[in-house]
Protein backbone atom coordinates (compact mmCIF):
# COMPACT_ATOMS: atom_id res chain seq x y z
CA UNK A 1 0.00 0.00 0.00
CA UNK A 2 1.51 3.23 -1.37
CA UNK A 3 1.87 5.73 1.88
CA UNK A 4 -1.14 8.70 1.32
CA UNK A 5 1.19 11.58 1.79
CA UNK A 6 -0.07 15.20 1.65
CA UNK A 7 1.11 15.49 -2.29
CA UNK A 8 -1.13 12.52 -3.22
CA UNK A 9 -4.05 14.13 -1.34
CA UNK A 10 -2.93 17.40 -3.26
CA UNK A 11 -3.32 16.22 -6.35
CA UNK A 12 -6.58 14.39 -6.26
CA UNK A 13 -8.39 17.45 -4.59
CA UNK A 14 -7.15 19.40 -7.54
CA UNK A 15 -8.28 16.94 -9.66
CA UNK A 16 -11.73 15.67 -8.13
CA UNK A 17 -12.07 19.53 -5.89
CA UNK A 18 -13.26 17.31 -3.24
CA UNK A 19 -13.01 17.72 0.22
CA UNK A 20 -9.66 16.48 2.09
CA UNK A 21 -11.48 14.74 4.48
CA UNK A 22 -13.36 12.93 1.35
CA UNK A 23 -9.72 12.66 -0.67
CA UNK A 24 -8.61 10.48 2.56
CA UNK A 25 -11.19 8.40 2.89
CA UNK A 26 -10.73 7.23 -0.81
CA UNK A 27 -7.18 7.48 -0.93
CA UNK A 28 -7.01 5.04 1.84
CA UNK A 29 -9.82 2.70 0.51
CA UNK A 30 -7.99 2.70 -2.79
CA UNK A 31 -4.65 1.67 -0.78
CA UNK A 32 -3.27 5.08 -2.40
CA UNK A 33 -4.15 4.45 -5.67
CA UNK A 34 -4.54 7.51 -7.17
CA UNK A 35 -6.76 6.33 -10.01
CA UNK A 36 -8.85 4.23 -8.17
CA UNK A 37 -9.61 7.03 -5.62
CA UNK A 38 -10.90 9.70 -8.14
CA UNK A 39 -13.36 6.66 -9.50
CA UNK A 40 -14.36 6.23 -6.09
CA UNK A 41 -15.08 9.64 -5.25
CA UNK A 42 -16.88 10.06 -8.75
CA UNK A 43 -19.05 6.82 -7.64
CA UNK A 44 -19.85 7.89 -4.19
CA UNK A 45 -21.00 11.45 -6.26
CA UNK A 46 -19.09 13.45 -4.05
CA UNK A 47 -19.52 17.35 -5.13
CA UNK A 48 -16.56 19.30 -6.84
CA UNK A 49 -16.75 22.64 -5.19
CA UNK A 50 -14.00 24.95 -4.98
CA UNK A 51 -12.63 22.42 -7.93
CA UNK A 52 -9.23 23.42 -9.38
CA UNK A 53 -8.41 25.82 -6.51
CA UNK A 54 -5.90 28.55 -6.26
CA UNK A 55 -4.74 27.32 -9.93
CA UNK A 56 -5.23 30.03 -12.31
CA UNK A 57 -6.42 29.50 -16.27
CA UNK A 58 -3.64 30.35 -18.93
CA UNK A 59 -4.58 33.06 -21.34
CA UNK A 60 -3.87 33.27 -24.65
CA UNK A 61 -5.18 32.86 -28.36
CA UNK A 62 -5.09 29.77 -30.94
CA UNK A 63 -3.97 30.79 -34.21
CA UNK A 64 -5.82 28.21 -37.16
CA UNK A 65 -5.36 27.58 -40.59
CA UNK A 66 -6.27 24.72 -43.19
CA UNK A 67 -3.50 23.83 -46.02
CA UNK A 68 -3.99 22.45 -49.30
CA UNK A 69 -1.70 19.36 -50.24
CA UNK A 70 -1.77 17.26 -53.29
CA UNK A 71 -3.50 14.21 -51.04
CA UNK A 72 -6.29 16.57 -49.75
CA UNK A 73 -6.21 19.32 -46.93
CA UNK A 74 -4.32 19.77 -43.68
CA UNK A 75 -5.40 21.59 -40.74
CA UNK A 76 -3.06 23.12 -37.90
CA UNK A 77 -3.82 24.58 -34.98
CA UNK A 78 -1.50 26.40 -32.02
CA UNK A 79 -2.37 27.91 -29.18
CA UNK A 80 -0.25 30.73 -27.66
CA UNK A 81 -0.14 31.61 -24.28
CA UNK A 82 0.55 34.22 -22.14
CA UNK A 83 -0.10 35.21 -18.76
CA UNK A 84 -3.40 37.78 -18.93
CA UNK A 85 -6.14 38.74 -21.18
CA UNK A 86 -4.84 41.96 -21.62
CA UNK A 87 -1.59 41.03 -23.84
CA UNK A 88 -3.36 38.38 -25.31
CA UNK A 89 -5.99 40.44 -27.38
CA UNK A 90 -3.48 43.11 -28.44
CA UNK A 91 -2.67 43.44 -32.07
CA UNK A 92 0.61 42.32 -31.82
CA UNK A 93 0.20 39.62 -30.23
CA UNK A 94 -2.48 37.72 -32.35
CA UNK A 95 -0.44 38.83 -35.14
CA UNK A 96 3.09 36.79 -33.28
CA UNK A 97 0.26 33.50 -32.95
CA UNK A 98 -0.36 33.98 -36.90
CA UNK A 99 3.30 34.01 -37.14
CA UNK A 100 4.41 31.36 -34.84
CA UNK A 101 1.14 29.08 -36.85
CA UNK A 102 3.16 30.19 -40.03
CA UNK A 103 5.85 28.23 -38.78
CA UNK A 104 4.06 25.24 -38.04
CA UNK A 105 3.29 25.53 -41.50
CA UNK A 106 6.43 25.98 -43.37
CA UNK A 107 8.15 23.05 -41.05
CA UNK A 108 4.72 20.60 -41.52
CA UNK A 109 5.55 20.21 -37.64
CA UNK A 110 3.18 17.30 -36.28
CA UNK A 111 3.28 18.34 -32.70
CA UNK A 112 4.28 21.69 -30.14
CA UNK A 113 7.96 20.14 -29.91
CA UNK A 114 8.65 19.97 -33.21
CA UNK A 115 7.20 23.59 -33.98
CA UNK A 116 9.39 24.59 -30.72
CA UNK A 117 12.41 23.20 -32.53
CA UNK A 118 11.20 24.75 -36.53
CA UNK A 119 13.27 27.62 -38.29
CA UNK A 120 12.19 30.80 -37.69
CA UNK A 121 14.16 33.41 -40.00
CA UNK A 122 17.87 32.79 -38.65
CA UNK A 123 17.14 31.04 -35.16
CA UNK A 124 14.20 28.75 -34.20
CA UNK A 125 10.83 28.98 -33.31
CA UNK A 126 11.52 28.39 -29.49
CA UNK A 127 13.93 31.77 -29.54
CA UNK A 128 11.83 33.62 -31.50
CA UNK A 129 8.94 33.08 -28.30
CA UNK A 130 11.68 33.93 -26.06
CA UNK A 131 12.24 37.35 -27.57
CA UNK A 132 8.71 38.02 -27.77
CA UNK A 133 8.33 37.90 -23.86
CA UNK A 134 10.76 39.76 -23.33
CA UNK A 135 8.60 42.66 -26.16
CA UNK A 136 5.46 41.53 -24.55
CA UNK A 137 6.80 41.95 -20.38
CA UNK A 138 5.05 38.64 -19.92
CA UNK A 139 6.18 34.63 -19.84
CA UNK A 140 4.92 33.55 -23.24
CA UNK A 141 4.82 30.36 -24.54
CA UNK A 142 3.17 27.83 -27.10
CA UNK A 143 0.40 25.27 -25.64
CA UNK A 144 -1.55 22.83 -27.05
CA UNK A 145 -1.10 22.01 -31.04
CA UNK A 146 -3.64 19.96 -33.27
CA UNK A 147 -3.18 19.02 -36.74
CA UNK A 148 -5.56 16.80 -38.77
CA UNK A 149 -5.86 15.87 -42.39
CA UNK A 150 -8.67 14.37 -44.85
CA UNK A 151 -10.41 15.00 -48.08
CA UNK A 152 -11.86 18.44 -46.59
CA UNK A 153 -11.15 19.77 -43.14
CA UNK A 154 -13.12 22.32 -41.55
CA UNK A 155 -12.34 25.00 -39.11
CA UNK A 156 -14.77 26.91 -36.49
CA UNK A 157 -12.84 29.72 -34.68
CA UNK A 158 -14.79 30.77 -31.36
CA UNK A 159 -14.26 34.16 -29.88
CA UNK A 160 -16.16 34.04 -26.22
CA UNK A 161 -16.26 37.98 -26.74
CA UNK A 162 -16.06 40.29 -29.77
CA UNK A 163 -12.87 41.97 -28.32
CA UNK A 164 -11.12 38.74 -27.58
CA UNK A 165 -9.18 36.82 -30.26
CA UNK A 166 -9.85 32.91 -30.66
CA UNK A 167 -10.56 30.99 -27.52
CA UNK A 168 -11.68 28.04 -29.07
CA UNK A 169 -10.89 26.25 -32.32
CA UNK A 170 -12.59 22.73 -33.86
CA UNK A 171 -11.26 21.10 -36.82
CA UNK A 172 -13.17 18.46 -38.29
CA UNK A 173 -11.95 16.27 -41.13
CA UNK A 174 -14.16 14.45 -43.90
CA UNK A 175 -14.59 13.00 -46.89
CA UNK A 176 -16.05 14.78 -50.15
CA UNK A 177 -19.55 14.31 -49.39
CA UNK A 178 -19.14 15.19 -45.85
CA UNK A 179 -17.87 18.34 -46.11
CA UNK A 180 -21.59 19.22 -46.88
CA UNK A 181 -22.25 18.76 -43.08
CA UNK A 182 -18.53 19.62 -41.75
CA UNK A 183 -19.47 23.22 -40.44
CA UNK A 184 -22.23 22.14 -38.93
CA UNK A 185 -20.33 19.45 -37.12
CA UNK A 186 -17.41 21.68 -35.91
CA UNK A 187 -19.80 24.25 -34.07
CA UNK A 188 -20.78 21.20 -32.66
CA UNK A 189 -17.44 19.89 -31.53
CA UNK A 190 -16.53 23.56 -30.19
CA UNK A 191 -20.30 23.48 -28.34
CA UNK A 192 -19.83 20.09 -26.76
CA UNK A 193 -16.70 18.91 -26.71
CA UNK A 194 -16.49 15.81 -27.25
CA UNK A 195 -13.28 14.00 -26.93
CA UNK A 196 -13.32 10.87 -29.17
CA UNK A 197 -14.84 9.97 -32.72
CA UNK A 198 -16.48 6.70 -32.39
CA UNK A 199 -17.13 4.40 -29.45
CA UNK A 200 -14.20 2.25 -30.37
CA UNK A 201 -12.31 5.27 -30.23
CA UNK A 202 -12.27 4.93 -26.52
CA UNK A 203 -9.54 3.37 -24.40
CA UNK A 204 -10.72 0.11 -23.15
CA UNK A 205 -9.26 1.12 -19.69
CA UNK A 206 -11.51 4.02 -19.79
CA UNK A 207 -14.28 2.09 -20.65
CA UNK A 208 -13.53 -0.16 -18.12
CA UNK A 209 -13.23 2.60 -15.70
CA UNK A 210 -16.83 3.90 -16.40
CA UNK A 211 -18.27 0.49 -16.16
CA UNK A 212 -16.83 0.58 -12.20
CA UNK A 213 -18.49 3.54 -11.39
CA UNK A 214 -21.57 2.67 -12.70
CA UNK A 215 -21.51 -0.95 -10.89
CA UNK A 216 -20.24 0.86 -7.71
CA UNK A 217 -22.87 3.70 -8.38
CA UNK A 218 -25.84 1.07 -8.93
CA UNK A 219 -25.12 -0.88 -5.88
CA UNK A 220 -24.81 1.84 -3.29
CA UNK A 221 -28.27 3.30 -4.50
CA UNK A 222 -29.61 -0.22 -3.52
CA UNK A 223 -30.28 -1.63 -7.42
CA UNK A 224 -31.44 -5.16 -7.32
CA UNK A 225 -28.35 -7.30 -8.30
CA UNK A 226 -29.92 -8.91 -11.05
CA UNK A 227 -30.79 -5.26 -12.95
CA UNK A 228 -27.81 -3.79 -12.38
CA UNK A 229 -25.69 -5.13 -15.82
CA UNK A 230 -28.54 -3.11 -17.43
CA UNK A 231 -28.52 0.04 -16.00
CA UNK A 232 -24.60 -0.66 -16.00
CA UNK A 233 -25.35 -0.45 -19.67
CA UNK A 234 -27.54 2.30 -20.15
CA UNK A 235 -25.16 4.39 -17.98
CA UNK A 236 -22.40 3.24 -20.48
CA UNK A 237 -24.23 4.36 -23.35
CA UNK A 238 -25.26 7.79 -21.84
CA UNK A 239 -21.33 8.32 -21.15
CA UNK A 240 -20.63 7.21 -25.34
CA UNK A 241 -23.35 9.94 -25.90
CA UNK A 242 -21.75 12.64 -23.84
CA UNK A 243 -18.02 12.08 -25.20
CA UNK A 244 -18.34 10.37 -28.29
CA UNK A 245 -19.09 12.95 -31.73
CA UNK A 246 -20.70 11.01 -33.45
CA UNK A 247 -23.01 9.66 -30.63
CA UNK A 248 -23.84 12.77 -29.43
CA UNK A 249 -27.11 14.44 -29.66
CA UNK A 250 -27.06 17.00 -32.92
CA UNK A 251 -27.35 20.21 -30.73
CA UNK A 252 -29.46 21.80 -33.96
CA UNK A 253 -31.97 18.95 -33.61
CA UNK A 254 -31.92 16.83 -30.77
CA UNK A 255 -33.59 13.88 -32.61
CA UNK A 256 -30.77 12.83 -34.36
CA UNK A 257 -26.81 12.24 -33.65
CA UNK A 258 -23.90 13.65 -35.39
CA UNK A 259 -23.41 10.57 -37.08
CA UNK A 260 -26.50 10.59 -38.51
CA UNK A 261 -26.24 13.96 -40.09
CA UNK A 262 -23.19 12.48 -42.14
CA UNK A 263 -25.48 9.56 -43.18
CA UNK A 264 -28.37 12.30 -44.39
CA UNK A 265 -25.73 13.29 -46.96
CA UNK A 266 -23.80 9.76 -47.74
CA UNK A 267 -20.86 11.20 -46.01
CA UNK A 268 -17.83 10.10 -43.11
CA UNK A 269 -15.97 12.38 -40.37
CA UNK A 270 -12.66 10.78 -40.37
CA UNK A 271 -11.13 13.05 -37.62
CA UNK A 272 -11.20 15.82 -35.46
CA UNK A 273 -9.26 18.17 -32.58
CA UNK A 274 -10.83 20.48 -30.31
CA UNK A 275 -8.36 23.19 -28.76
CA UNK A 276 -9.46 25.27 -25.66
CA UNK A 277 -7.22 28.33 -24.38
CA UNK A 278 -5.90 27.09 -20.92
CA UNK A 279 -7.27 23.81 -21.11
CA UNK A 280 -3.67 21.97 -21.90
CA UNK A 281 -1.56 20.82 -19.04
CA UNK A 282 -0.70 22.90 -16.15
CA UNK A 283 3.09 24.40 -16.15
Amino acid sequence: MAAITAALIKQVREDTGAGMLDVKKALTEAEGDVARAKEIIRAKGIAAAGKREGRKAQEGTIASKVVEGANGETGYAVELNSETDFVAKTPKFVEFADEVLGYAVAAEANNAEELEAAKAGDSTVKVAIEEAAALFGEHVKVGQFAKISGEHVEIYAHKKSAEMPPSIVAMIATDKAGAAVAHEAALQISAMGAKWLTREDVPADVVESERRVATEKSQAEGKPEKIIPKIVEGRLNAFFKEVVLLEQPFVKDPSKTVGKLFEEVGGKATAFARIEVGKGEEE
